[in-house]
């Protein structure tokens, strides 16, 4: 059960919340210097919500997620703006922000006959422990912003995946972690503008925590997507950040 251990420190991380010629739709449209925010209200009726997204379920009490900024804290000031994406906060100085968590929604087996915890062998305990937390959650949030405040925060995003590829120190509600790689990915091309990375970190025993991240610019108003599979973190399966959450959000503020 190392791995299992050694990725929980990581998922504590994530769940208090999970190159710039990747950035796609650079030449997209401008929010412009007049561009007004979207009010709390109707940014809380922008945001997806329970029924919108098939397969998973919505979560909008905001009890896993830091409160405020103040709890979402590095020490490298120019990486912040990431950090702020991993917690569902506003990357930038937002007139209006809100987040939900979106965790997949999957069916329990019924087709394996079930065993006490004292029948099973070391590898089917392991296996059932890896299927239980085989579950994507994404955090997703949304901030609006007036003027160009919107292509501002974008900036300093896409700006910050080059500048901090080396990582940076994060204190995430209370807890110190050290993120070791900021690695720039191809994004989904959702909105005007998007930038795609993973974050990784180290866990016990050599293993390593690999975490996903979209930040896609609609307008005055930016959708941030932090995606964590603490399943697959273990079983050091690819996974990415789901496309039909993307997808489902991107509809929602046309």
């Amino acid at each position: 059960m190392k791995r299992s251990s050694g990725v929980r420190v990581a998922a504590t991380v994530a769940v208090s919340v999970l190159s710039l010629a990747l950035v796609t739709g650079c030449g997209g449209d401008s929010a412009g210097s007049d561009a007004k925010a979207l009010s709390a209200a109707e940014l809380k009726k922008s945001i997806i919500a329970q029924g919108d997204v098939k397969g998973y379920k919505v979560d909008a009490s905001g009890k896993q997620l830091p409160k405020s900024k103040d709890q979402v804290k590095s020490s490298e000031e120019q990486c912040t703006p990431l950090a702020y994406a991993m917690s569902g906060q506003a990357p930038g100085d937002a007139a209006s922000q809100t987040a939900v968590m979106v965790t997949q929604d999957k069916k329990k087996p019924t087709d394996n006959p079930s065993k006490s915890l004292e029948d099973l062998t070391e590898g089917e305990f392991e296996d059932s422990f890896t299927d239980a937390l085989d579950l994507t959650m994404t955090v997703v949030g949304l901030s609006s912003y007036d003027g160009d405040g919107a292509e501002e925060t974008f900036k300093s995003v896409s700006d910050a995946v080059e500048k901090c590829s080396g990582g940076f120190p994060l204190v995430m509600q209370g807890t110190d972690q050290k993120l070791t790689a900021i690695t720039a990915e191809k994004a989904s091309g959702a909105g005007d503008e998007s930038v795609g990375f993973t974050a990784k970190s180290d866990a016990e025993d050599g293993d390593v925590a690999t975490t996903h991240v979209e930040v896609v610019r609609h307008g005055s108003t930016i959708a941030t997507y932090y995606t964590m599979n603490i399943g697959l973190m273990m079983t050091d399966k690819a996974y990415d950040v789901p496309a039909a959450v993307i997808d489902a959000q991107a509809a929602k503020l046309k």
